[in-house]
């Protein structure tokens, strides 16, 4: 909401908004660390084992639940007009037009980079310490939104879209499919290939990098003595013993 009206309809410079951004992500990211509400995450974490298919399902359903109730609420609070900003966003929210303002191709393309790069960021700093990883992540979204905001929306998650922009005028219901769901998708397919090299849930073998034993076994240099020939042993700290002298 801050992105479309906040220039013109309360005078916030890009400063104010972007800093607004990062602080609600990173509050997300702090309070709910652990917890999503982007479906490709969900199926991230099936394809790397580490969530079964019912769980998945679940979360998904959950998602979708969650993200049309929450729609729901917030135009219900926009239509008490409590301010001027839902004043203007309860009026021009009754007929919204497409969030794509972009060739199909284009914008199915900015979606995927988007959940690309968020996905990265989002598997290496899976172990990272959470002073580190809140702002990191946050940072990412915030820069991903100013960045690609004016083509998409910067949704690149499924759920949100189809709650905020599915049923609005300007295009047909296959290409927001393809824009905001399959386009994260692949996006995400992509990174994860990336990083792992494989997709644990598909097949195991490694496309991209060599697995190398941590575990180095010593060389050991083997010398062949002929028949007759007697290797001569040095004690330690001794002489040899010298031939007899005629």
């Amino acid at each position: 909401m801050l992105m479309d009206i906040g220039p013109w309809g309360g005078g916030f410079g890009l400063d104010v908004i972007l800093t607004l951004l990062f602080l609600l992500f990173a509050v997300h990211g702090a309070s709910f660390d652990g917890a999503s509400a982007n479906p490709t995450v969900s199926v991230q974490e099936f394809l790397l084992l580490e969530s079964s298919l019912a769980a998945t399902a679940a979360k998904l359903l959950a998602q979708g639940v969650g993200t049309g109730t929450g729609w729901a609420v917030t135009k219900l609070f926009w239509s008490w007009e409590l301010t001027q900003f839902h004043f203007i966003q309860n009026l021009i929210s009754s007929e919204c037009s497409s969030s794509i303002h972009t060739s199909l191709l284009h914008a199915a393309l900015v979606e995927g980079t988007c959940s690309f790069l968020f996905h990265l960021v989002l598997l290496k700093s899976q172990q990272s310490h959470p002073i580190y990883r809140v702002p990191a992540r946050a940072a990412t979204v915030t820069f991903l939104t100013y960045t690609a905001g004016s083509f998409t929306g910067a949704f690149f998650n499924p759920a949100l879209a189809t709650a905020t922009t599915f049923h609005c005028s300007g295009n047909s219901f296959w290409d927001y499919v393809q824009v905001y769901w399959l386009g994260p998708l692949a996006g995400m397919f992509a990174a994860l290939l990336l990083y792992q090299g494989n997709i644990p849930r598909l097949f195991k073998r490694n496309l991209l990098y060599s697995q190398k034993s941590k575990y180095k076994i010593p060389k050991v240099k083997v010398t062949v003595h002929e028949d007759g020939d007697e290797p001569k042993r040095k004690r330690k700290g001794g002489k040899s013993n010298p031939e007899p002298r005629a």
